[in-house]
């Protein structure tokens, strides 16, 4: 099912496949790049955690350019951001997005990766993902729409049940920032619970991938 969030409803949708935590898993991949070209997808996001310990990995990201698919991502904890930076220099149709904003029609995505845990991207300081955030949502602050990207969970959302606790940083930049849609992973077992933070619809897309119009 595709879920709508669009409250202009003249306006051109996008259709955006979201999931993370791939870990190397090429006949998940593609698995998703099919369903991405039978729903008519327009944006792939990749939430971070796409190798396993940075292990090298093959055909992750080449299904989707094979169906002409533009793809943004970022690191989790499992990659650092050389990595994420290698697949962008290998395939034109994808950006890092991790401190970094992009335009897709009317709506700004912005983000920033890793997250506490295992692996080259497993260690993040609060006050440098709030930074981050910041600086990579001032580039797009007059979108109309707008989709924040993280690896980690906020704090204090469901996703904690794990006993991972969240960042507080991030929570604090869906709240300042008011993004229409923030998707995140890291924590497996919580991939499709969806909530709110305000009036922003939060979604953990933890290899549970979703599809919505924006």
């Amino acid at each position: 099912m595709t879920k709508n969030f669009d409250m202009e409803k003249n306006q051109k949708k996008t259709r955006i496949l979201a999931v993370g935590d791939i870990h190397g898993d090429s006949r998940l991949v593609k698995k998703l790049a099919e369903k991405a070209e039978r729903e008519n997808i327009d944006l792939v996001i990749l939430a971070g955690d796409i190798t396993f310990l940075d292990n090298e990995v093959k055909n992750i990201i080449s299904p989707f350019m094979k169906i002409n698919k533009k793809v943004l991502l970022l690191h989790g904890n499992h990659e650092g951001v050389a990595t994420i930076d290698s697949f962008t220099e290998i395939y034109p149709n994808t950006k890092n997005i991790h401190g970094y904003s992009v335009r897709h029609n009317n709506i700004g995505i912005f983000g920033v990766g890793g997250a506490d845990g295992p692996g080259p991207g497993g260690t993040v300081i609060e006050s440098e993902l709030f930074s981050a955030l910041k600086q990579s949502h001032e580039y797009i602050k007059d979108a109309s729409k707008k989709i924040m990207v993280t690896h980690m969970h906020p704090a204090g959302t469901k996703s904690e049940f794990s006993g991972i606790e969240g960042s507080k940083s991030i929570r604090k930049a869906i709240e300042k920032f008011q993004p229409n849609i923030a998707i995140f992973g890291h924590i497996h077992e919580a991939g499709g619970i969806e909530e709110k933070i305000g009036n922003t619809t939060i979604i953990n897309v933890s290899r549970k991938e979703t599809i919505f119009e924006l």
